[in-house]
């Protein structure tokens, strides 16, 4: 089992690289098209290969402002190893003294301002301890900079005072406000005094973590950056220069996939999309979905490696989404994840086994994300389908639970409980993938998507999609259930594992 497990995880990249193939065979013929002048251009000029730039966050980061933001990293790394050498006691007030001070040549002291002034906002607010008031306070002043006129007035305060995208002042306020709110709400959790002013600098100034994340919470930022016992694992160095080198690799791997396989391109073309096979078109999606988890792993690893360096125990990327088979786990980005589960819906939904409680908590908590995403009428709809699917999961858990089904199941072996399961689970996946490819893509081509692998592709597309994507959830869930048993061996609770697995 377990060296099938591997040669699917060896031939998925392989099937993935087919179905990119077929998708640049179809559109070699039209790079030259209108519709993508403003997302195809120049790039390695001795291959005559030009290069899909659709993503301007990743241009961003590895190739318009490489070099700023790699300057300002190692920047960092450097003043942070000394400081920590020399006093550790004070290591996090270096971190927030240097972020500060990079922010301001950054951006601006009219940006640095309005960033200071959120911070005296809602720090005011954590000093009454009131968790409803620091929410309130945390959502208005994130509502000031994602609706208008607001947001227009703010920006206006700040467009001359610095030359890069518009990207840092919605992701550097948008991250300071939910990093805020992270220590008011748990400032109304410390029972004796108050946190300081000084210590919300400290944590929201951090530059690592300062323009794109991930965020990580008050209460483990603040234990870690004071912790001044620094101590280094076994071979961690060894891990953080393997994770380098990795990154770097696919670094390079996205670069190439740029210059001859134009994923991000294609589907912003309806007309030459609906000229792609139904095979073809849902390997399109499906790629659309890794790119962007990808980007994510790698946009967050090379942060966290920093991070890492300074000690700290980072959010880690996102699960990989063809590790994906239930919306529970589907997030990409994992700090937002890890924010929103603490504060919103696990405070709310408790151990999320009533109905109404989970429903109240997936409503609060994708209200709050669509007004961090920014409302507009794809984040709505992308809001709405996530929060159904979340929902949908528990109202069949339960319908199931109930007679006949759960006497059914209960008389049948695991292995047969876990393949019907794995039917559901497939079907799972691709609603994820639907769901999702709209807000990376457009509304128009997870329609087209929809239509071909449900309706016109039925019965050969759909069921062999299907059939595929049942078993790879298949081989997902077994390893998941060899590291079940591996982390827990005993014979007694081998049972409750097998059981954990198969949901």
């Amino acid at each position: 089992k377990r060296i099938t497990i591997y040669c699917y995880e060896f031939f998925s990249p392989f099937i993935l690289f087919s179905e990119y193939l077929v998708c640049f065979l179809l559109y070699s013929d039209n790079i030259n098209r209108k519709a993508f002048k403003e997302s195809v251009k120049p790039g390695w000029h001795y291959f005559g290969r030009k290069m899909d730039v659709a993503d301007f966050e990743w241009m961003m980061w590895f190739s318009t402002f490489r070099n700023h933001i790699l300057f300002a990293l190692t920047g960092h790394v450097i003043f942070a190893k000394i400081f920590t050498l020399l006093a550790p006691k004070h290591r996090s007030l270096i971190f927030g003294v240097y972020g500060g001070l990079a922010v301001l040549v950054t951006m601006g002291w009219t940006f640095m301002a309005l960033v200071l002034s959120h911070c005296i906002i809602l720090y005011s607010v954590a000093l009454v301890k009131s968790k409803w008031m620091s929410f309130a306070a945390g959502l208005a002043t994130l509502a000031s900079i994602k609706l208008e006129p607001y947001n227009s007035w703010q920006e206006s305060l700040v467009t001359g005072s610095f030359d890069l995208q518009d990207i840092l002042f919605y992701g550097g306020c948008g991250f300071s406000i939910m990093r805020c709110m992270s220590f008011a709400l748990e400032n109304c959790e410390k029972k004796d005094g108050n946190y300081t002013f000084c210590d919300l600098l400290r944590y929201n100034f951090y530059l690592p973590f300062f323009f794109f994340g991930p965020i990580m919470t008050f209460d483990r930022y603040y234990a870690q950056a004071n912790n001044t016992q620094l101590t280094r694992k076994e071979r961690e160095m060894w891990n953080i220069t393997t994770k380098a080198l990795l990154h770097l690799g696919v670094i390079l791997v996205v670069d190439m996939f740029f210059h001859y396989l134009y994923i991000l391109t294609i589907p912003s073309d309806m007309k030459l999309v609906t000229k792609l096979s139904d095979w073809c078109l849902a390997g399109l999606a499906y790629s659309n979905l890794v790119y962007d988890w990808v980007k994510a792993a790698v946009m967050f690893g090379v942060i966290n490696t920093v991070a890492t360096l300074d000690h700290l125990d980072p959010p880690q990327p996102p699960k990989c989404i063809t590790m994906l088979y239930v919306f529970a786990e589907t997030h990409f980005d994992r700090g937002i994840n890890d924010w929103l589960c603490k504060y919103v819906y696990d405070y709310i939904g408790g151990d999320h086994d009533k109905i109404f409680k989970e429903l109240l908590a997936t409503f609060c908590t994708f209200a709050i994300t669509t007004l961090w995403l920014g409302p507009c009428e794809l984040v709505y709809i992308w809001s709405f389908f996530n929060c159904f699917g979340l929902n949908f999961e528990l109202w069949v858990a339960k319908f199931f639970s109930l007679p006949p089904f759960s006497t059914i199941e209960g008389a049948m072996g695991e292995a047969m409980s876990r393949r019907i399961r794995g039917v559901f689970n497939a079907a799972n996946f691709w609603t994820i993938v639907l769901y999702n490819v709209l807000s990376l893509n457009s509304l128009e081509f997870a329609k087209l998507v929809g239509r071909r692998l449900i309706s016109k592709g039925f019965p050969l597309s759909t069921l062999s999609v299907l059939l595929v994507t049942y078993c790879g959830v298949q081989l997902v869930k077994e390893r998941e259930r060899q590291q079940a048993l591996l982390e827990d061996p005993e014979p007694k609770n081998k049972q409750r594992v097998l059981w954990r697995s198969s949901t």
